[in-house]
């Protein structure tokens, strides 16, 4: 994963301790889990709209 070893990752994840400590680390986490959960509800609207709209396109193209 990014051409990081695993000494490397150990590293980033203390030194991610050390700056945020314990408590702000399951905090930090949440917020990016519901950041990636929005992220992905909005891209499958688009998608959905966007499916809807050549439907229509394809219906209209038919008549």
């Amino acid at each position: 994963m990014f051409g990081l070893g695993g000494s490397e990752m150990i590293v980033i994840l203390v030194v991610v301790l050390l700056l945020f400590g314990g408590k702000k680390i399951p905090e930090l986490m949440r917020g990016l889990g519901n950041g990636i959960r929005e992220f992905n509800d909005a891209k499958k609207n688009v998608k959905e709209h966007i499916e809807e709209g050549m439907k229509g396109k394809d219906q209209k193209e038919a008549e």
